[in-house]
């Protein structure tokens, strides 16, 4: 069992970035089992939920003449137009049907703004706006995380770069991650974790 400054982060394993999802992740669905092994060694164990309001700003339906993964301009900076994903309260934004949420200590539920995205699992898009997470973690004297989740190169990433500016010491799992590969994201997420101080835990 892991001492108890750590914590496990659960990322957005959910069935809209599951195979025959909204947004689905190749092979999204295989970290299941990974990651429910893994939460047998941990005290804290943390699940973040995307949970979008209906005409989101980050959906593309909501921008006449912009097409799904498009970028474009918002008031905190470029954002990717996914397809609708994750509303509130649909069968999308469930977790998977095998993940052992029953194990989770708290959810954290993001992207609920209408107006600003959030990918990571401490702050929305404009970098200020906090989940909550940051706190919940220091109450409880926890200053270490391990991440895993959907997908390493979004909200995997940027969890995972927000903990180390917060001071956490962070290692992301990829065993018990997927990426979405939109061009080189996936490369570029790989750098910038390393640069930011993240261990990545391959193989």
């Amino acid at each position: 069992m892991r001492p108890a400054n750590e914590a496990l982060l659960v990322i957005d394993v959910q069935n809209d970035f599951c195979p025959g999802g909204a947004l689905a992740v190749s092979e999204g669905h295989q970290v299941v089992p990974y990651i429910n092994e893994m939460m047998l060694d941990f005290r804290h164990i943390v699940l973040t939920q995307d949970w979008h309001p209906k005409r989101h700003s980050s959906f593309a339906s909501s921008h006449s003449g912009k097409g799904e993964f498009e970028l474009t301009q918002m008031p905190y900076g470029p954002q990717v137009l996914w397809p609708d994903h994750c509303i509130q309260g649909s069968e999308g934004a469930a977790f998977h049907e095998k993940l052992d949420t029953d194990r989770a200590n708290v959810i954290i539920r993001k992207g609920s703004n209408p107006e600003i995205d959030s990918y990571s699992g401490f702050f929305e898009n404009d970098h200020k706006t906090p989940t909550g997470l940051d706190g919940y973690l220091k109450t409880r004297g926890i200053d270490t995380v391990t991440i895993v989740g959907l997908a390493t190169d979004y909200c995997v990433r940027f969890t995972a770069t927000d903990a180390r500016t917060l001071g956490l010491s962070v290692a992301v799992d990829l065993a018990g991650c997927r990426g979405i590969g939109l061009g080189d994201s996936l490369g570029e997420a790989y750098d910038e974790m390393r640069k930011s101080g993240v261990t990545l835990i391959e193989g």
